[in-house]
């Protein structure tokens, strides 16, 4: 017997923090790298002193109602914490970690990848390149637009919002932002900020929307059907933080419908299930949750 604290990781890790935890702890992996259905999870998890998951397992109150008493610690490998219950945690005396400001840079990356690749028609010409149908160069040919003197409004102004910022101010973007608080006047100052207390005003004023609000019971949908329809035509909006923070359905019928210029999208409501008919647009760029590869 190990008297070393039992861990279960759900998911398969980089192989470093996999070392690290052997040096450790008595750690039991997921090799195969397979989530876990719920009673999957609570079985492996008898033994354990703590979890380590991931985004991909949810941690419902009933889950953690099955938890066995020795369970003293849920430590996500994720920034996010909306996947567990953290009332039904607390009262079970369970503490929860996240891994707040490591992803930070690597997010907002992702989002100007998008925000740039959806504003150039970088994926549809990808695509067109492929499959053999670019046959010669016009100068009326795939025109995009420039990013430089738009205006980028940032749902959410954390960490990576900020990150985001800082990196959108170097492509010449004005910067404007929704938050639940204003942030401090220093860093406001810094990033020529505009702080918007109407998220339906700035919603309607914006040329590119970057959300980089967590999801929250209170954020759920905050881009419903509703708040999409007062972005104008020529706008485009980018995605790293949860699907479920905008209403999928609406967004792809205003896309298809050409109510939107474009959209970058990094995570979906339903991942890793996609909506069917967002595959078949050209005017979005798709990646499988990579924001923090």
């Amino acid at each position: 017997m190990s008297d070393r604290p039992t861990v279960l990781v759900t998911r398969k890790l980089p192989d470093a923090v996999e070392d690290r935890l052997r040096r450790d702890y008595d750690p039991r992996f997921n090799p195969e790298d397979r989530r876990y259905s719920d009673d999957e999870l609570v079985e492996r998890a008898q033994e354990a002193d703590a979890i380590v998951p991931c985004h991909t397992e949810n941690l419902s109150a009933a889950v953690i109602a099955r938890l066995p008493e020795r369970l003293r610690a849920i430590v996500n490998f994720s920034v996010g914490v909306d996947h567990v219950d953290l009332a039904a945690a607390k009262a079970r005396g369970i503490a929860v970690t996240n891994t707040p400001e490591v992803l930070s840079d690597a997010t907002a990356e992702i989002a100007m990848l998008l925000m740039l690749g959806a504003a150039r028609r970088a994926s549809e010409g990808e695509r067109l390149l492929r499959s053999g149908g670019w046959t010669t160069w016009s100068p009326a040919f795939m025109v995009g637009i420039g990013v430089t003197g738009k205006r980028l409004g940032i749902v959410g102004m954390g960490r990576v919002g900020t990150a985001v910022a800082r990196r959108a101010r170097g492509f010449g973007l004005s910067i404007h932002y929704h938050n639940r608080h204003r942030v401090h006047e220093e860093l406001e100052n810094e990033l020529e900020a505009t702080y918007w207390e109407s998220l339906d005003q700035m919603m309607a004023r914006m040329d590119i929307i970057s959300v980089n609000c967590p999801h929250t019971p209170a954020t759920y949908h905050l881009l419903s059907a509703r708040q999409l329809k007062l972005l104008q035509t020529h706008a485009y909006i980018v995605n790293t933080s949860r699907g479920e923070v905008i209403d999928e359905n609406a967004l792809t019928r205003m896309l298809r419908n050409g109510e939107l210029a474009g959209a970058g999208l990094d995570v979906f409501e339903h991942e890793p299930a996609i909506n069917p008919k967002l595959l078949e647009l050209d005017n979005v760029v798709l990646l499988p949750h990579i924001s923090s590869a």
